[in-house]
């Protein structure tokens, strides 16, 4: 490798560094479910985009994640934090709020954010005390998230 060619390199990764690029977003994963799991086999995940002009989107995490976080990524979302918390903030799920919108530098305004609930199948909604980042969520429970000022998913937990 050329002098040039490594010294580009380690611009362009000092660049991602400064600007918080590589701890904003966590990959996408592998396989996704596009459905809420079957009973005793994984978190299902509810992601209301109402406000945002999309609708309900259900996955489902197979098997027992670590986190709130994982069980999102995990059955098929990508996730943003900001640039202040890294993923300890949920700013973007899907791109959504765009950029233009949210840059996810701080914490986003209490009128425009992800809030973060948790149910159990058929059952009511409870907001989350712990970030989604510090949860670990049980199998056979259901993870929700809406885009708002607080308010519960849109959808009876499935």
């Amino acid at each position: 490798m050329t002098s040039t060619l490594r010294r580009a390199m380690s611009t362009a990764a000092a660049a991602l560094v400064a600007t918080g690029a590589l701890v904003l977003a966590e990959p996408a994963p592998l396989a996704a479910n596009a459905s809420a799991c079957s009973p005793g086999t994984g978190v299902s995940v509810v992601v209301d985009f109402g406000s945002l002009g999309g609708g309900v989107v259900t996955g489902c995490y197979a098997g027992d994640p670590a986190t709130g976080v994982a069980a999102l990524t995990g059955s098929g979302f990508t996730v943003t934090g900001t640039q202040r918390w890294g993923l300890a903030l949920v700013c973007r799920i899907n791109g959504q709020p765009t950029a233009a919108t949210e840059p996810c530098v701080n914490t986003p305004p209490a009128s425009a954010y992800w809030s973060y609930w948790h149910a159990t199948p058929g059952g009511a909604w409870t907001y989350s005390t712990l970030g989604a980042s510090s949860y670990n969520p049980a199998i056979g429970t259901v993870e929700g998230w809406r885009f708002g000022s607080g308010q519960q998913p849109s959808i009876t937990a499935p």
